[in-house]
């Protein structure tokens, strides 16, 4: 069975990572979407908030499953049994970035492959952290993300803003 690994923060899950998500699945036997704690990240949604949206979202996908984790991604593609790592690439500037990281991967275990999808061409612009500056200055964000992920950013921030 060849297992794929899809690790990210999804803080919130966009319509670009469904997209990276849905072809993703097709590749590979089991797509596991690793849900990543990352301190250096000031998450808008707990972690199990996380992984009950992406949970949510990913239901209607046969082959996917999602696990939250706080480890060095190749260490957790080991354990899941991964022999593939998906990313998903916007722009020049992610490339470099992941082009990078995929090279210190390789050093770390040259039997997991990293493979790079490219973000559909609508899709390229969104990343979630324009998302969440959108939504806290009140712009609509539903060409973004799901009606549902929609609500719960927008009813968070406002949360957050009550709080002061």
């Amino acid at each position: 069975m060849r297992i794929g690994v899809y690790p990210g923060t999804f803080d919130p899950i966009t319509l670009g990572h469904m997209d990276i998500i849905a072809r993703g699945a097709k590749l590979v036997d089991k797509l596991i979407i690793g849900v990543a704690t990352n301190p250096s990240k000031s998450p808008l949604f707990s972690l199990e908030e996380r992984v009950g949206h992406v949970r949510r979202e990913t239901a209607h996908i046969g082959n996917v499953e999602v696990v939250s984790f706080d480890a060095l991604l190749m260490h957790f593609a080991e354990q899941q049994g991964a022999s593939v790592i998906v990313r998903g690439l916007r722009a020049v500037a992610d490339f470099e970035y992941e082009f990078q990281m995929a090279g210190m991967n390789q050093q770390l275990n040259a039997d997991i492959e990293t493979v790079f999808l490219m973000a559909d061409v609508a899709l390229q612009p969104i990343a979630s952290r324009l998302v969440k500056e959108i939504a806290t200055y009140g712009g609509v964000i539903d060409k973004f993300v799901s009606a549902g992920i929609a609500a719960e950013v927008q009813a968070r921030i406002a949360a957050n803003a009550r709080k002061g």
